[in-house]
This record gives C-alpha cells, structure tokens and sequence, in this order.
C-alpha cells in the first residue's frame, strides 16, 4: 500500500479547479478530520473489471463518483470508437433506484453524446433486463446500467453491455479496461454533452419488452382457471416496481397483493437491512402480508430487478423461503415437462447453469434428454454462449444458485420480471394437477434425488481483507485436503490452472472454460465444495452440495436433517465456524 503522505498527495489532487465542489469539501474534511477514511478512499484506484464498477460512493479514487464513473465511460467510448468507428454509434443506458444512479446515468449520457454517440436513456429506472432488451431492440453498439444489484445502501455500480445485450466478455472486456486505464486525469473526460444526441426512451420499450416476456407462457388456459390466486410481490423499494406486476397482469393473474411500504423507489432501502431477496430479512414484511390475505406465492426481487427470491406454503401452510437453487430447478423442471407435454421438442433445445448451482439440474435435463451446459458463475457467460449458439440450438432456459434466471433469448441477462411470471404459471400448474409448488418439489427430489446446498459467505473487508482471502486461496490451491468430514476427496477441479485431477485414477484433464479463481473439490460421499472469491464484494465465497436418495415426501424431514447435519460436519472440519 501506499505510504499515508503519499495517500495524502494523491487526495490532494482532488482539490483542483476540475472538480465540483461537493467533492472538493468531502476531501478536505477527510484530509483535516479522518485520516482513516481518506486512505480507504484513496489508497488504491476504484477498479474497472470484467463486470464494470461496483464501490461506495463518495470522493475519491476508491469510490464511485461522477469522476471514477467518467473515467470508465470515456476509456469505454475510447473502446467502442476503436473497434465500431465513430459514426453511427448507438449507446443504451438504464438505472436502478439508488441514491445517484439517475445522476449517475445522466453523467454517462452527456460523456457517450460528447464523444458523438446516440444515446437512448430510460425517462426513469428500469430493471436491469429491459437494458439488455433496449440494447438489442435498438441496436445498439453497447450499454450501460447503473447498478450496485443487492449491495447496500452505500453502494452504486456500473455495469457494461456489448452489441448482443449481454455482459461485456472477452475479448471486448480486457480491451475495455485497457482503455480506461489509460485515463489517468479528469481532464481527459468528455462532459460536455450534446443534448440532441440523447434520446428519452420509456413506456414504448416497456411494451416491446412485455410483448416477448409474455411469449415464455406455457399454461395460459391453466392460467386463466387460477387467475384469482393470491400473489404477494415486493420490488424491495426497487425497479421491479415498474414491470413485474405489469406481466403478472400480462399472463392471466389479476391477485396481485403489494407491500405499499416496500413498493417505495428508495435507495435508502428504509424497510429492511439488506435489499437482497435471498436474505429471509428481506422478505419478513412480505409474508406477514401473504399470511393476512391468505396469498398463494411471495416473490421478491432486488433493486435492479434481475434476481428473484420467492417463499411458498409447506405441508403445514407455513410460509418457507426457497434458495435460488431450488428456484432455478422448479422453473428449469417446468420448461422441460411442458415443453414435452405439449410436443415442443425439436431436439436442438438445451439449458444452461453454473458451476456451482446444483447438479440435481443435470438428472432432470438427462431425463428429458435435453442437452445442458455448466459455465462460470456470472450471466455474461450464458449470454457468450447463447451467442455461439444462436441460429444452430434453441435457448429454453437456465439459472444459477444466486436467484438468477432467463427463460428465453429475447434478452443475455437474468431476467426477474418473466422469471416471477413464469413461477407463478408453474405454481397455477401445479395446482391444476392437485398439488402446490412446494409438494411439486418434494416429488422431484423423490424422483431425482435430494440435493442439498448452502452458501457460506466470509467477508474480509478492505486491502487486509483482500490479501487474506488470496492467501486462503492459495493454500486451498498448494495444500489441498486429503479428505473432508471423514470422506475422500477423489477428484479436484482448479479453474485458475484449467485443471480437473482425477486423485482416484491419477489423471488430469483439461478444463475447457476460460481461467477463473475457483477450486472445486468432490468427495467420496457426493459432495461437492466449491470455492472462490468474490468478483463484486469483500467476500470469499464457500458451496456445499450434498445428495442422496429421499424415498418419499414423508421422510423429507429426516432427509433433510441428514443432510443439514453432513454440511455442517464439512463446515466444522473446514474450520469455517
């Protein structure tokens, strides 16, 4: 790290002419008052990454700011020029309810415009996939939108799209962040915007969006029996707000029940601690309402509106939150029976996952004969694949563990609007054949196999934090354990090597996925743990997955403790609690 008079020097800087004078006053009292936070904001440069940015907001070269956010998207338009040309440009920008993302976006468009590019900014916030569909209804070179996703209140990000709607990949993204490195002054920032070349866009690309989301319907007629059927939703103060309860309507529902405090656009997110749909916190105001009005389904999603987290009545008629994995299994098991009930089958179809969602998806894609693929965590690489495929195999479907999913290839990110109608067609299904979604679960674990999985998050914060975790890393990489709650690990698979060691048969195989930061290690007993750092937050991030055969609905309970109590035994020997 820098030394603290070099910190100062660097902060000193920002007390320049070139810099407003909100942002001028904060590094002056940080420099007269809180040494501490001056070199948190200071000692290192906000990095642009695969993803775009993602920090706390406020003065200084580590936070997101009108200057690190104009740096990024000056070395971006930079990029486009050099592989698009100058002309003819077209640039799509939306953004989420936070404190200063609509500042935030309107800074991005004045600097995309000056640098002679047409411009089509949302007239308000828009969830995250309406993005991805602008970029591609418009055809647009790229995109921005202005997110910090389920982060808290403090945060604010920004996340770069190319031509195809989906998430900046390689190459595009390493020659992207080559040309923001290269801004190395505000000076070098084009903010003198060219209003003529922005053009506000709103309802009449919501209605264009709708049109394909209401195409994934599978079940209208099943639809239109239970359209009275008790929907509670919550946008969590964010952009849901605008769309979801529009498609619900779209399909056939007319029930749908709001939490009136949560449907607030508020980047302070006063109702709850963390805007995060897979955080039970998150959804406790919402199912007090489900239980008053005797709702049917609770759907959650979070601030940018790609993500979704839903609770469903058990055997009991208590409300349970399911976790992403089991989310993404129901919808991806519906696609499938309906599309095979109804004889959609063309036999180009396939499905995507992640690596580290739950495998229980590749027995029901087995099942139905449906090829599927696993890809790195992050949806830039369904969209990457989508890519590839498109014109030769047919999209269905694919999620991932972390409550993303996208039903179709109208747009190349998850996409929470369609995924909560969809949910709620399959719930409406599910009742039509006499059963709730939750038993429909229980008889794909009895059928499939129970799988189990949990998530376990260890946050290391600031520059400690990070060096900590990458020497957790590497320890897990150079000493590798030779067995894991009492079983053997047979096999480990090292992304960052492209390595799978086969430990049982002494082979080692290539990995055919670009290099990434995660090790996997799978054990005598079916286990797997999967391991890696976390591209957007101070966290390293540990899955566990356990399996075994449930032989009927009556024994979950058991079952699950059994499980339960074989990842806690992996967590302890782990030495993670």
């Amino acid at each position: 790290m820098q030394s603290v008079e070099k910190i100062r020097e660097k902060a000193g800087t920002w007390l320049g002419k070139e810099f407003n004078e909100q942002i001028r006053n904060e590094v002056r009292d940080m420099l007269e008052n809180d040494e501490k936070k001056l070199i948190d904001a200071f000692y290192q440069d906000l990095e642009f990454g695969t993803g775009g940015l993602r920090g706390i907001m406020g003065a200084g070269t580590n936070r997101m700011n009108i200057y690190t956010l104009g740096m990024a998207t000056q070395g971006l338009s930079n990029y486009i020029i050099k592989k698009c040309g100058n002309s003819g440009i077209r640039v799509a920008i939306a953004y989420d309810c936070r404190n200063n993302s609509r500042l935030f976006a309107e800074t991005a468009a004045d600097i995309f415009s000056a640098n002679g590019f047409e411009v089509f900014l949302f007239d308000s916030l828009r969830p995250t996939p309406v993005l991805s569909f602008a970029i591609r209804q418009y055809k647009c070179q790229s995109g921005v939108v202005i997110t910090a996703s389920h982060n808290p209140s403090e945060y604010n990000g920004y996340k770069a799209y190319w031509n195809d709607g989906g998430q900046v990949v390689a190459p595009h993204d390493e020659g992207i962040i080559d040309e923001v490195r290269k801004i190395n002054s505000v000076s070098q920032i084009r903010f003198d915007g060219k209003k003529d070349k922005i053009r506000i866009i709103g309802k009449e690309t919501d209605d264009l969006f709708l049109k394909e989301v209401h195409k994934m319907s599978l079940n209208p007629y099943v639809i239109n029996k239970f359209s009275n059927m008790g929907i509670v939703y919550t946008p969590i103060h964010g952009t849901g707000v605008r769309l979801v309860p529009d498609a619900l309507r779209m399909f056939g529902f007319n029930n749908i029940i709001s939490v009136p405090e949560q449907d607030v656009v508020d980047g302070n997110f006063p109702t709850v601690k963390s805007p995060n749909p897979e955080e039970p916190g998150a959804l406790k105001m919402a199912i007090a309402k489900a239980v008053e009005t005797g709702a049917e389904l609770l759907m959650a999603t979070d601030p940018d509106g790609d993500r979704l987290g839903i609770a469903v009545k058990d055997k009991k008629g208590e409300f349970i939150l399911l976790n992403g994995n089991q989310t993404c299994l129901l919808l991806i098991w519906y696609i499938l029976s309906q599309y095979k009930e109804r004889n959609k089958y063309t036999g180009k179809e396939y499905i995507i996952k992640t690596i580290v969602t739950t495998d229980l998806i590749e027995r029901i894609a087995e099942d139905y004969k449906v090829e599927y693929y696993n890809v790195l965590t992050g949806f830039k690489f369904f969209a990457e694949l989508i890519r590839e495929n498109e014109g030769k195999k047919i999209y269905i479907g694919g999620g991932e563990e972390s409550y993303g999913f996208l039903p179709g290839e109208y747009v190349r990110d998850k996409d929470a609007v369609a995924s909560c109608a969809l949910i709620a067609e399959a719930t409406a299904w599910s009742k039509s054949r006499g059963k709730s979604l939750y038993e429909q679960l229980l008889e794909i674990y009895v059928k499939y196999g129970f799988y189990k999985e949990k998530l376990v998050n260890i946050v290391r914060k600031g520059k400690e934090g990070a060096d900590e975790i990458k020497a957790m890393m590497a320890d897990y990489r150079n000493n590798p354990p030779e067995k894991i709650n009492d079983s053997r690990v047979i096999k480990i698979n090292d992304y960052e090597k492209q390595i799978s060691h086969d430990i049982v048969q002494g082979t080692k195989t290539m990995i055919d996925l670009i290099k990434s930061d995660v090790l996997q290690f799978f054990l005598e007993d079916g286990s797997k743990i999967s391991v890696r750092p976390s591209g957007t937050e101070p966290k390293i991030k540990f899955y566990f997955s356990v399996n075994t055969k449930l032989e009927s609905a009556d024994k979950f309970e058991a079952t699950e403790k059994f499980l339960n109590d074989r990842i806690d035994g992996i967590i302890k020997d782990m030495r993670l609690v």
